[in-house]
């Protein structure tokens, strides 16, 4: 079975992707190309799944980096030492890790979403690359800003060097929010005038009463956040596509709720 991943255009001899939910051997809510192997999902198929990424990508499912992530902004570096750990060493080292770089060519490196914003980046002077997964929580505590200056100390990258892509996400008019959501994002500084407004309620009853909801815009959030790290406006793309929306092609959390898998969106240099 072929994995089936949606590509972008971000430059020659580096290929970045998100996995969708096709192409895969995973049942019902982990339907069907999970490789996230910290959700509950059958091992055997997340091994399967794993293996059929790796052919279409040409590179060996081991060196495809797969860490838990926890929302919080623990970094780390992917190096030679890296692919000399053992599974157990690889997993104590990606425990409770929401960003990571590096600049090994055939080495795959990528988060786990199913609404939350992934964040890739390509150093097009230094050849290096990062992911960072920027949930709400990820993105109130600035993991996109943490992960370009991460990229500065570690392979002396420049921010107007660096080339963004804002993948798959929930967009403003599906994240509805609760007011200390809203008020979270205030007392860290942003401009809610620029990333956050009211609907209607997107499930109206007596529960959820009738009064206007806030949301926020996450996608927008981040690239403004890039923005500020230095990151040329025209060098930071977005994929466009709501998770939410597509939940029949990329996995949505609000969607399936609970038991349900991960897109991976990653980057590799060839």
């Amino acid at each position: 079975m072929a994995a089936v991943l949606h590509y972008y255009n971000l430059w020659e001899g580096v290929t970045a992707f998100t996995t969708t939910r096709h192409g895969g051997y995973s049942k019902d809510n982990y339907a069907s190309l999970n490789i996230n192997p910290h959700r509950g999902d059958n091992p055997s198929s997340v091994r399967k799944n794993l293996e059929a990424v790796a052919m279409e990508l040409g590179i060996d499912a081991d060196h495809i980096v797969r860490q838990h992530q926890i929302h919080e902004t623990n970094l780390r570096h992917i190096d030679e030492r890296y692919l000399n750990f053992s599974e157990e060493e690889r997993e104590r080292w990606l425990e409770g890790v929401d960003g990571v770089v590096t600049d090994m060519p055939r080495t795959c490196i990528g988060v786990f979403t199913a609404d939350c914003i992934p964040l890739l980046f390509f150093d097009s002077k230094k050849r290096a690359v990062g992911a960072a997964h920027a949930g709400w929580r990820g993105t109130v505590k600035r993991i996109g800003e943490k992960l370009v200056a991460f990229m500065t100390d570690e392979f002396g990258s420049q921010p107007e060097d660096i080339h963004a892509i804002i993948g798959p996400g929930i967009t403003l008019k599906n994240f509805e929010i609760g007011q200390e959501v809203y008020d979270t994002f205030s007392r860290a500084g942003f401009d809610m005038t620029k990333i956050a407004r009211k609907y209607p309620p997107m499930h109206p009853g007596k529960e959820a009463g009738n009064e206007e909801k806030w949301h926020i815009d996450l996608p927008e959030c981040n690239r403004l956040q890039l923005i500020a790290a230095g990151l040329k406006p025209e060098n930071i793309a977005l994929s466009g596509i709501d998770t939410y929306d597509r939940h029949d092609e990329f996995f949505s959390a609000r969607r399936l709720k609970s038991g349900f898998g991960t897109m991976y969106t990653g980057i590799v240099i060839r």
